[in-house]
């Protein structure tokens, strides 16, 4: 009775751990497995995008533009991006970056320049 019991225990534990771990990674052009998160990752990162809107705030790692829409983006950087020291709080520009912007998510990606609107 005792290895029925642990052969049915174990039959449940190995099909558990297949149907767990179904889609749960995608395959790169070079045959690499990467996860579904970091697919999502890769996707668009590098197609630049802009954004114009007014500068809320400027400080030595990220600054804040607030669209027409009153939504305000937040863009990190390490190296200051071309263009931003020609700029202040209060002024329209236009924002260029590769990468995704959210009103509630972190910035991932990179700012290419930041420019005055006309």
């Amino acid at each position: 009775m005792k290895k029925k019991i642990i052969m049915i225990v174990a039959c449940v534990m190995c099909c558990a751990g297949l149907f767990g771990g179904c889609g749960q990674f995608g395959m790169k052009q070079d045959n690499t497995a990467i996860s579904n998160s970091e697919e999502g990752k890769q996707e668009g990162t590098t197609e630049e995008k802009e954004v114009t809107g007014t500068i809320d705030e400027i400080k030595d790692f990220m600054f804040v533009v607030t669209d027409e829409n009153d939504t305000p983006y937040s863009f990190t950087f390490e190296e200051k991006p071309e263009g931003l020291e020609n700029v202040s709080n209060g002024d329209t520009v236009t924002v260029r970056y590769t990468g995704t912007i959210s009103e509630v998510d972190p910035f991932e990606g990179e700012v290419i320049s930041v420019e005055k609107a006309q």
